[in-house]
C-alpha cells in the first residue's frame, strides 16, 4: 500500500530527551534514501529508485509531494533503476540480488531473474526490456517477459549503466569504466563508441530534439551530446555523484547519491527540488577544532556551523577508501576508517591518500583506538573483534553474535555491542557482560566514566553508570532503524563499490560534552547536551 510522505516515512512520535537533557536535530532530515534510477511514469510523476532504502518513490515535480510506491522491507530490494511497460508496470533492477522484477498495477511483484550479477540499467522499447549489469565485465540482454531465458546482446561491458534506445532505433549506453558512450543494434551486432573523454558518464536519456543527455558521476556535469558528431555541450554542473536523468513534459531533472533531485532548465539555470542529505548516516565521530565528521558510506562529511554538509571525500574523489562505515580520528588530518569492502585503511582526505591496514576482512563495522593508537575492528562476518597490527591481525574476540560497535574505557579495555542485546567486555580469557537486555544494541561510547548505548530495536540512547551499573534511558523514540513493523532485508553489496551494507547508529562525543547520534532511520544527526 503506497502512502503520501513528508519524509521517508511516517514516525508515530517526536524524540525527546530525559529531565537534564536537551535533543536537538542538528543536520537536516532527508526525504529520500538516496536517489539514484528516475523514470517519469504514465502518471506524470518522477519516480525514484533508492538502492540504499530499498525504496521506491513517487515525486510530483509541481507540488513535491512524494509517495511510496515499493517501501522498505517489501517485494523490491535495493532498486537501482526503472522503466515502464505500455501496461503501466514498472520494472525494477535489483542490483544487489542480481534480480530483474516487475510490479504490476495492482502491486503485485514477480521476479523475471535472479541471476544478473549487478543488474542496473533497464529500458523498454516497443514491448521490449533490455536490462544490462553495471560491472567489469558486464552483460547486456534482451529479457524475456515470460521469465525465460535472456539473450545475450553483448558481453565484457567495462560497466554499463541507465541507458535508452534512440530515435535512430539503437540502444544507446554509458560505459563507465570506459568513460565513454556506447551504442548496438538492440538485435545485436558490434557497438559503437559515440562519445569519449567524459566525466565518468552513468546515463544516457534522449530529449525531444532526440539529443543525448547523461549525467557524469564524477565531475558532476550534465552534458548534451550530438548522437550524430559526439560534440558535447555542458548543461549544468553540480556536486558529484550525479546517477541518472528523466524528462516530465519536457523538464530535465537529474539525481544524486545525496537524494537530491535537481532541475536543469533550458538556460542553464538549476532549480533544486528536493535538497540533498544523508543516506544513513553510520559512524560518527569529532575531530581536531570539534568538528564533527559523518560517514555516509559512499560521502564523508563534515558539519558546518550552521549544520550544513560538507564534502570532505566521496567515492568519486582521488584517495576516497571505499564505503567508509566506521571513523575514528588518527593522526593529524587523518581519520582511520573501516569498509565495506572489508578493509581498514588510515584516510588523509586534505592529500586524497589512503593507507590500506588490512584488506579482505568480513564485513568490517565499528572501528576504535587503544591506548597505544592500535586500531581495533569489529569484524561482523566472524563474530570477531580484531586488533590491526603491524604484522597482520590479532583476535581480540570470537564467537560473538553479530558484534556491531567498539570503544574503550578509561583502563584502556575494549568494549563492544552485540545486537542479541549486551554490552561486553573484553578480558584475556573470553569476555564479560558489561550491559545485558538491550534489544539492538549499536553505536557504544564510553565517557567519565559512563557507557551511552544507542539502541536501534528500542529507539533509545541508554546511559550506564559503569561503577554503580545505573541505567537509564536519556533519549527515547529516536529515528533509528528501520520503521516500526518493517524487517528490512540484507543488502548484499554491489562489487566493486561496496560488499554488504547495513545499518550502524554511531555516536560520538564533542570536547564539550555534547553527545552526537546517527539518525539512520530519518538520515539526520542530533545533539544531545546536558541543560
Amino acid at each position: 500500500m503506497s502512502t503520501l510522505q513528508t519524509g521517508r516515512y511516517p514516525v508515530a512520535s517526536a524524540p525527546e530527551a530525559a529531565g537534564g537533557w536537551v535533543l536537538t536535530r542538528l543536520t537536516a532530515p532527508s526525504r529520500l534514501f538516496g536517489a539514484n534510477g528516475l523514470r517519469t511514469g504514465p502518471d506524470g510523476r518522477l519516480y525514484i529508485a533508492q538502492v540504499t532504502g530499498s525504496q521506491i518513490s513517487a515525486l510530483n515535480v509541481d507540488t513535491g509531494d512524494i509517495e511510496t510506491i515499493s517501501a522498505k522491507g517489501g517485494d523490491i530490494v535495493a532498486p537501482d533503476d526503472l522503466a515502464f511497460g505500455a501496461d503501466g508496470s514498472l520494472f525494477a533492477t535489483e542490483v544487489m540480488d542480481g534480480r530483474v522484477s516487475v510490479r504490476d498495477s495492482t502491486g503485485t511483484t514477480r521476479v523475471l531473474r535472479d541471476d544478473m550479477p549487478s543488474a542496473n540499467g533497464i529500458t523498454v522499447h516497443q514491448g521490449r526490456l533490455f536490462v544490462n549489469e553495471c560491472r567489469e565485465g558486464g552483460r547486456l540482454f534482451e529479457m524475456d517477459l515470460a521469465g525465460g531465458a535472456p539473450r545475450l546482446i553483448l558481453a565484457d561491458l567495462p560497466s554499463p549503466n541507465a541507458m535508452e534506445v534512440g530515435p535512430d532505433g539503437l540502444l544507446y549506453f554509458p560505459v563507465m569504466n570506459a568513460n565513454q558512450i556506447w551504442r548496438v543494434h538492440p538485435d545485436g551486432g558490434e557497438p559503437e563508441v559515440v562519445a569519449g573523454d567524459l566525466g565518468v558518464p552513468d546515463s544516457v536519456k534522449f530529449d525531444a530534439d532526440g539529443t543525448i543527455v547523461s549525467t557524469q558521476v564524477a565531475s558532476g556535469q550534465v552534458l548534451r551530446i550530438d548522437p550524430r558528431t559526439g560534440s558535447q555541450t555542458v548543461l549544468a554542473t553540480l556536486t558529484p555523484g550525479l546517477d541518472n536523468c528523466a524528462f516530465v513534459d519536457g523538464r530535465l531533472f537529474v539525481s544524486n547519491f545525496t537524494g537530491a533531485i535537481t532541475e536543469v532548465t533550458a538556460g542553464g539555470d538549476t532549480r533544486a527540488l528536493l535538497p540533498g542529505g544523508l543516506n544513513w548516516p553510520l559512524d560518527v565521530t569529532v575531530g581536531a577544532a570539534g568538528v564533527l565528521y559523518i560517514a555516509d558510506g559512499t560521502y564523508l562529511y563534515s558539519v558546518g556551523p550552521d549544520g550544513g554538509l560538507r564534502t570532505v571525500g566521496m567515492l568519486f574523489s582521488p584517495g576516497y577508501p571505499g564505503f567508509v562505515r566506521g571513523l575514528t580520528p588518527g593522526g593529524a588530518g587523518e581519520f582511520v576508517v573501516t569498509t565495506s569492502g572489508g578493509q581498514v585503511a588510515r584516510y588523509r582526505p586534505a592529500d586524497n591518500e589512503t593507507d590500506y591496514l588490512a584488506d579482505g576482512l568480513d564485513q568490517l563495522y565499528g572501528v576504535t583506538l587503544l591506548p597505544d593508537g592500535t586500531p581495533v575492528v569489529v569484524e561482523q562476518g566472524t563474530g570477531r573483534v580484531l586488533a590491526i597490527t603491524a604484522g597482520g591481525t590479532e583476535v581480540l574476540a570470537s564467537g560473538l553474535d553479530t558484534p556491531v560497535g567498539v570503544t574503550t574505557d578509561a583502563d584502556g579495555s575494549v568494549l563492544v555491542s552485540v545486537v542479541t542485546g549486551a554490552v561486553l567486555r573484553i578480558t584475556p580469557s573470553g569476555t564479560d557482560t558489561v550491559v545485558d537486555g538491550l534489544l539492538t544494541p549499536q553505536g557504544i561510547l564510553v565517557r567519565d566514566g559512563v557507557l551511552y548505548i544507542i539502541d536501534a530495536g528500542d529507539k533509545a540512547l541508554v546511559a550506564v553508570d559503569l561503577a554503580t551499573k545505573a541505567r537509564n534511558t536519556i533519549a527515547a523514540g529516536l529515528p533509528v532503524g528501520a520503521p516500526p513493523g518493517v524487517t528490512p532485508k540484507p543488502l548484499r553489496g554491489m562489487p566493486p563499490f561496496s560488499g554488504p551494507q547495513g545499518p550502524f547508529a554511531g555516536i560520538a562525543a564533542g570536547p564539550d560534552g555534547t553527545l552526537y547520534l546517527s539518525a539512520d532511520g530519518e538520515g539526520s544527526v542530533y545533539a544531545l547536551r546536558r541543560t
